[in-house]
């Protein structure tokens, strides 16, 4: 195998990455799509990897909407109110950064699926706080899982949109490889 090929086998490893990135939170996701495919443009000139350029950037502008509007959406399909969405903010950041003081294993990783929830709950117990505590409990729990559940259709779309900018880029370009 020559070099050339290398390279090209390991910019698909890249763009695989993306793909897994967009599904999982804290690895990068269509971005990384969006390299691999200027990587090979680098290489093989903007000719060979026009549609699939124009494919990944459409799937990363997507991805990017799609990540702010997919948590948003579940919030309010659960009655979350803007202090729930805002306590999510607050705890996935809090969460990724290792500040949670209760978690012994996982790391950023554990702290940015858990964080969003603990947030979620928290600003919408403070929100609430006129009402019972049970009551109050329960709206921001339900609350708390219309935010998680958005966000895990949304990563769940962005995955699908990524996969299909690398199966665009590598249909595209396979021929300039080998």
């Amino acid at each position: 195998m020559d070099a050339q090929a290398a390279l090209y086998l390991g910019l698909i490893l890249v763009a695989i990455v993306g793909v897994v990135g967009a599904l999982i939170p804290a690895i990068p996701g269509p971005s990384l799509v969006v390299l691999a495919v200027v990587g090979w443009g680098l290489v093989k000139g903007w000719a060979v990897v026009s549609v699939a350029l124009w494919v990944s950037i459409a799937v990363l502008i997507a991805s990017l909407l799609i990540d702010n509007l997919a948590g948003i959406v579940g919030a309010q399909k659960a009655g979350a109110s803007k202090w729930g969405q805002i306590g999510s903010i607050v705890g996935l950041l809090l969460g990724f950064f290792g500040l949670l003081p209760a978690l012994p294993v996982g790391g950023p990783l554990v702290g940015i699926l858990l964080g969003p929830v603990l947030g979620a709950i928290v600003g919408e117990m403070l929100y609430r706080r006129t009402i019972p505590l049970i009551p109050r409990l329960r709206v921001s729990i339900k609350a708390a899982l219309g935010i998680l559940l958005g966000s895990i259709v949304g990563n769940a779309i962005q995955g699908l949109l990524a996969l299909g900018a690398t199966i665009v880029f590598v249909g595209t370009t396979w021929h300039t490889a080998f």
